[in-house]
């Protein structure tokens, strides 16, 4: 059983001191993998593919049919469950989308406009799970920002096929083109287009070690939302909280993999004694339960702090990708939070409420980065253009200002640019 610890400067170390789940071996791998892809193209997709799933789909494109028949296949309820999420992601990310602008200042304009990516490339994990809850977090905002082109790409299944779930939840996000391919190759063949595959501007969207590596790599050559690392979830409770719910949370993370990590800070003894009885309990009664018996093992902390405040302190050093404040006065204290991904407000908002319906991302920043990164938006596939309009008149005014500037910085030139206009 996991055993509850106070607080300690020592404690916050281990707690906060990440260690790197990228291996100089994984590395090298995915360097070979993207290196291939970006020279042989269509004929190295269909190698590694072969190798990692074990099959080459017939067609590497999803067809209209097989489209069409994911429909016919899915419960109809299941449909309109998607249906009701899609239309709770779509209201909150319209609320991010961003305007440009323009400020006249008598004889000259500057501004800004905003652009959308020509292609945004979105990756969902595959193979024996089913991740339609990715697509749509991932495509809708790509959707609402105004991408010309949203291509996705998933591992085939044994049957060579994707999922009927995920297809029909790409339909429902706005998904222009669909592409059975998984892994490192298939984030190459997004960032260097192949054959068959166009390049994408940005690639978005969480996959296994061997993929966030390969986003690491060709970050530059196209844009990314993120590296992704093992899914964390750490609980604030107070002693309103019941032992069995936060039991259940935990439990919701560390199932993910045997990396995830699963933290409860709380003032109550009682509090800590009873949630690690019932994780004791709890865990053996899931489908997924050695990897969460793993990742409990290596990665589950119960800490005693004095009170709310060190706990929310401690919270704010470790930087969690999801923060639950299970407390009788949340919003007492959502203020006070200022590293996390996404927090979950009192005794009825697990995690897995905003992971599936509320409409806020689900695509978040792990491994401490939510100190100085945020959630998957709108604006990770759009960008910003600058502008200057400045009249004779305006030039003349401040050249002087200018001048002086650039010979400041021995770059005459840019100087003169100005003197040939102006007569300075």
């Amino acid at each position: 059983m996991i055993q509850p610890v106070k607080y300690s400067e020592e404690i916050k170390k281990q707690l906060c001191d990440r260690k790197s789940v990228y291996s100089d071996e994984v590395e090298k791998t995915v360097k070979e993998i993207l290196s291939d892809v970006r020279q042989n193209g269509d004929k190295a997709i269909n190698f590694y593919t072969q190798k990692f799933d074990g099959i080459i789909p017939e067609n590497i494109l999803v067809t209209d049919k097989e489209m069409q028949e994911a429909l016919k296949n899915v419960d109809k309820n299941y449909i309109n469950v998607l249906e009701r999420s899609a239309a709770n992601i779509k209201q909150f990310h319209e609320k991010q989308v961003k305007t440009g602008f323009k400020i006249e200042r008598g004889n000259y304009i500057i501004g800004q406009k905003v652009t959308p990516v020509n292609c945004a490339g979105i990756y969902v994990p595959g193979g024996t799970a089913a991740y339609p809850s990715t697509v749509l977090m991932n495509a809708i905002p790509a959707k609402i920002a105004g991408v010309n082109k949203i291509i996705m790409v998933s591992p085939p299944q044994k049957d060579g096929k994707i999922k009927n779930e995920v297809l029909v939840a790409a339909q429902i996000a706005g998904v222009d083109e669909v592409y059975k391919i998984g892994g490192a190759q298939a984030i190459a063949a997004l960032a260097y287009g192949t054959e068959s595959i166009p390049k994408a501007d940005v690639i978005v969207g969480p996959g296994n070690i061997y993929v966030a590596m390969a986003k690491k790599l060709i970050f530059g050559s196209v844009g990314i939302d993120m590296v992704a690392g093992p899914s964390e979830i750490l609980i604030i409770a107070d002693s309103s909280a019941h032992p069995e719910h936060i039991a259940a949370d935990l439990l919701s993370q560390a199932e993910h993999d045997k990396m995830a990590s699963a933290i409860l800070l709380t003032y109550s003894e009682s509090l800590a004694k009873k949630t690690a009885e019932a994780l004791e309990r709890r865990v053996k009664l899931l489908p997924r339960r050695k990897i969460a018996e793993k990742s409990l093992q290596d990665n589950c902390k119960i800490i005693i702090c004095s009170d709310i405040d060190e706990a929310i302190a401690l919270s704010n050093d470790y930087a969690p990708e999801h923060l639950e404040l299970a407390v009788n006065q949340p919003f007492d204290y959502l203020d006070k939070v200022k590293n996390a991904g996404s927090v979950f407000l009192g005794h009825n908002t697990p995690e897995a409420v905003g992971d599936y319906y509320a409409g806020t991302n689900h695509t978040l920043p792990t491994g401490g980065t939510a100190a100085f990164s945020s959630p998957l938006s709108v604006d990770d596939f759009v960008k910003t253009t600058q502008f200057v309009y400045y009249t004779e008149s305006a030039l003349n005014s401040a050249a002087d200002d200018i001048i002086t500037f650039a010979k400041s910085e021995g770059l005459t030139a840019h100087a003169e640019s100005i003197a040939v206009r102006t007569k300075k």
